[in-house]
């Protein structure tokens, strides 16, 4: 099948899939990844092209960063150290499951952590696993296929069942959400200069800057090396760009209908490249390898959704929407943080996806590095 019409086929599939609610349940764009899974699955000649796939990635977070950042500098302050200490708590407890499956079912290693880095959607982890691995990487690509698909869909789930399974008044708790959330902007007062009315000089600044920082290596303990991305970059660019609004008579704004279009088109665009990519022999791959691979990989996705969400409400005392933006930013799943978005109806919650999510990305490529080391 041609790829353009194979991408507009999976578009229009997934969010006629997508639209179809049971008891109040639906997978909204996340259903384009289902049917990208299945599109992957059974070949059907699709190929989707890499940068389809990070344009459309860029496009969603730098979207997130411009509509979160008047507001994201004032919540991280009030919240950091719940911010840092989930994104730990989250992925330790992912390597901690990674750890006992090991141990317990004598399971290699580097299979183990390449499930790990699945279940957390973590490509950063899965090259740190991979660098480690040496002539063992692929058993670590394998793990990470396995366990992608549910890592995916497992989050995205969780931040729509669990307002539902607790009874939770959304409009009260977006309410109280956006009451702490009020800032004061301070506008500029001088006159701006601004080339377009629709933003897309500043957008395409800020994401030509944003793939710059994303790609610049930070060297890590044990040899590992720790990059934004082209997920953290253009993310924290947005957040510089949304905060600022202008550069000195420049003006760096960008209509917020505008940037619910770059959302929405970057997240599908994402969601086919992704979904076709990881669907390409997964059902084989758990006939070779075992039906039991992915139940340790839904565990690993499970046990550190459960364990970050408890801590957040219970020990931390955030707020509902705080803490499944944190759980979406500690699970490094930029499909969840879509579906939340939806969900709350504000996209001020990206705000602790942002904060939570480069502290999960470090901790990830770590403990990947470290669990191959210390046990393969």
């Amino acid at each position: 099948m041609n790829s353009l019409l194979a991408l507009f086929v999976i578009a229009a599939l997934g969010y006629f899939i997508g639209g179809i609610r049971i008891k109040g349940i639906e997978l909204g764009t996340a259903g384009v990844l289902l049917v990208a899974l299945v599109f992957g699955h059974f070949g059907i000649g699709v190929e989707i092209p890499a940068i389809i796939r990070n344009f459309g990635l860029a496009c969603f977070v730098g979207s997130v960063g411009f509509i979160a950042g008047p507001k994201f500098f004032r919540d991280f302050k009030s919240n950091a150290a719940s911010y840092i200490l989930l994104g730990f708590v989250i992925i330790l407890s992912g390597a901690a499951v990674c750890v006992a499956v090991v141990k317990l079912f004598g399971i290699r290693a580097e299979l183990a952590v390449g499930l790990m880095t699945g279940a957390l959607t973590s490509t950063p982890g899965l090259a740190a696993a991979q660098d480690a691995a040496g002539e063992l990487a692929s058993l670590a690509t394998t793990g990470y296929a396995i366990a992608y698909p549910f890592g995916v869909i497992g989050v995205v789930l969780f931040v729509q069942l669990v307002p539902k399974i607790l009874k939770v008044d959304m409009a009260d708790e977006r309410a109280h959400f956006e009451a702490a959330q009020t800032a004061k902007v301070k506008r500029y007062e001088g006159r701006l200069f601004k080339f377009d009315q629709a933003g897309f000089f500043a957008f395409m600044l800020s994401t030509v800057l944003g793939i710059l920082v994303g790609g610049i290596e930070i060297p890590l303990p044990g040899g590992a090396s720790f990059s934004l991305g082209t997920t953290g970059g253009p993310l924290i660019m947005g957040l510089l760009f949304g905060h600022f609004a202008h550069a000195g008579h420049l003006d760096l704004t960008v209509p917020v209908e505008e940037l619910k279009t770059f959302r929405e088109l970057g997240l599908m665009l994402f969601l086919i490249g992704a979904g076709v990519d990881g669907g390409q022999g997964f059902v084989e791959t758990l006939r070779q390898e075992g039906f039991m691979l992915f139940i340790y990989g839904a565990l690993m996705t499970l046990v550190p959704m459960f364990v970050g969400f408890f801590i957040a409400s219970k020990l931390l005392k955030l707020r509902l929407l705080n803490n499944l933006g944190s759980i979406t930013g500690g699970m490094t799943s930029t499909p969840a943080l879509g579906t939340l978005i939806a969900v709350a109806k504000t996209d001020d919650v990206a705000s602790a996806y942002a904060a939570t999510y480069p502290i999960a990305l470090v901790s990830v490529v770590l403990c990947s590095q470290f669990i191959v080391i210390l046990f393969g």
